[in-house]
């Protein structure tokens, strides 16, 4: 039976409180370091593996940390969330973002179906629906070809796919896997749809409209504006329009729209990139074959997240490991670092993920917790970062948890020397002196010279980006930031918090304000 308890309930609660801290610079200076670096490692899916050794634990934590595994029953409530138990208790929901890429457990039916045969059915629709595209067989009005997709949504149904195409692009290209070039419009101030319009031969173009209750203020005021943009070139919009959206939405059987695909309220939007709102717009610019891969790959690091071995679980051990330092450690943030520029936009997905799901200050029964919850999340692609913010990483009063990405080889497979190294070199030699300078530092009598470390990190490595180890990188998250709901008792799958503002703007837009909304409202002309 599953008991969902309060993290603070719990006795290894307590027990990982009184545990003794590990002093990181002393572990990771020397021959101690280097036995660390080889032994904290956990192998996952498509050749990436989970490196933690610069991380404040040792063996007294992690066993700890097993106990708090088991206390917290987190292989449990894994297990009863794929087998189709309403574990969205604020929406009263089944959560099902794994069933997209495989069958973990039971045959979960809901609304009369089974939902991984209608998973499996949207996913062949869009992918015959693609090789059609590709093929000349749907087209424009004019017979040709269509060249751009531009995916119309926001918040997970533009962030995550976004971050996915762009990781894939120069995979594509150099894999001659390249068929489309794709663009997001997310933003409801009209220079973001502006800017793209202005980027894109519209008449070659087809747009992907995302929402799945069809009325997003946001996603149809930007539809409109590209209606009125294709109307202006004298093309029909119904011509060049597909929907991903609900069964249920109006725009489900619509005549504006080419075709539609479907998704259901069992998905989250930023746990959405594996179901038809990632797969519309990387099937038509890579292919329907390269998201089967991806999904490949997020469907093994799935399967990894099932074992109950905390050392051989690289999902829930990230969780764990954050979990100390965010309630242990007292660390109120974690920077997310990945050194590929085909990542750049992978930390704003994962501030998404993480700070919507478990940026909660109720459990799941809508009690106070007295402990804190999600942490800050940000980042940005090494070694960009390097020249901005890594400044107060190492030198600033608050320690904020790293977690590096690194790959050894670059996606186009060739480069330059340059004083006796290549470029890929110089990025991986850039990542690993960061890992030992945050965790070591650097004795210095000039205080300003001095660097006191004991900063932790993990790094997740890989041979090169491709679509199965994108697919794992992503499903890595989306696992550990369930696990940490899981500790935490919040209800890491719904987003109360992003209701009121929308609340509020509709009243400004009706002029039924008041107060400061009616001043603010008057400063700003609306």
């Amino acid at each position: 039976m599953i008991n969902w308890k309060n993290f603070d309930s719990l006795a290894s609660y307590q027990e990982i409180k009184d545990v003794d801290r590990v002093n990181l610079v002393e572990v990771m200076t020397g021959e101690n370091g280097a036995e660390r670096v080889k032994n904290y490692s956990v192998p996952m899916a498509a050749g990436l593996a989970y490196n933690y050794a610069a991380k404040q634990v040792d063996e007294k934590v992690l066993a700890v940390l097993e106990k708090l595994a088991k206390e917290a029953q987190l292989t449990e409530k894994y297990k009863a969330l794929y087998n189709g138990e309403v574990i969205n208790t604020g929406e009263k929901r089944l959560v099902l973002h794994q069933l997209t890429r495989g069958q973990l457990g039971d045959t979960v039916t809901a609304d009369g179906v089974d939902k991984r045969e209608f998973y499996v059915e949207q996913q062949e629709k869009v992918a015959e629906f693609a090789r059609k595209v590709h093929a000349g067989e749907i087209t424009n009005a004019a017979g040709e070809k269509f060249t751009t997709v531009v995916q119309i949504g926001i918040g997970g149904s533009d962030l995550g796919p976004r971050a996915m195409y762009l990781a894939l692009e120069n995979w594509a290209k150099k894999n001659d896997r390249f068929k489309m070039e794709a663009k997001f419009i997310s933003n409801v101030d009209p220079d973001d749809a502006a800017a793209v319009l202005n980027s894109i031969d519209v008449a070659h173009s087809i747009f992907v409209l995302v929402s799945k209750s069809g009325t997003t203020l946001e996603t149809l005021t930007n539809e409109s504006f590209v209606k009125d943009a294709l109307k202006n070139a004298g093309l029909d919009a119904s011509k060049h329009m597909i929907a991903v959206t609900s069964e249920t939405s109006p725009l489900a059987k619509s005549e504006d729209y080419l075709a539609a695909f479907f998704m259901d309220d069992y998905i989250g939007g930023r746990f959405s990139s594996t179901s038809a709102v990632g797969g519309a717009v990387l099937s038509l610019a890579f292919g329907p074959e390269v998201f089967a891969q991806f999904m490949e790959g997020a469907a093994e690091e799935d399967k990894l997240s099932m074992n109950e071995d905390l050392l051989k679980n690289p999902e829930m051990l990230d969780a764990l490991i954050g979990v100390y330092e965010r309630n242990v450690l007292g660390y109120p943030a974690t920077a997310i670092l990945p050194y590929s520029q085909a990542l750049s936009r992978f930390p704003a997905h994962l501030q998404q993920l993480d700070m919507e799901s478990n940026g909660k200050s109720v459990n799941r029964f809508g009690e106070p917790v007295d402990y804190k919850t999600g942490p800050v999340i940000f980042g940005e692609p090494g070694t960009n970062g390097q020249h901005s913010f890594y400044q107060l990483l190492h030198q600033g009063t608050d320690i904020v948890p790293l977690q590096f990405v690194g790959f050894k080889s670059s996606q186009i497979g060739t480069d330059v020397v340059i004083q006796d190294s290549t470029s890929q070199q110089k990025l991986c030699a850039n990542v690993v002196a960061q890992i030992v300078a945050f965790a070591c530092g650097k004795a210095d009598e000039n205080r300003n010279k001095n660097f006191e470390g004991g900063r932790p990190s993990s790094i997740i490595i890989g041979e090169q980006l491709n679509p199965k180890a994108l697919g794992a990188l992503l499903a890595h998250f989306e696992n550990k930031v369930m696990f940490q709901g899981f500790v935490w008792n919040v209800n890491s799958f719904d987003q109360e918090g992003v209701q009121l503002g929308k609340v509020l703007a509709k009243r400004v837009l009706a002029h039924e304000t008041d107060g400061a909304l009616k001043e603010y409202s008057d400063l700003l002309n609306i």
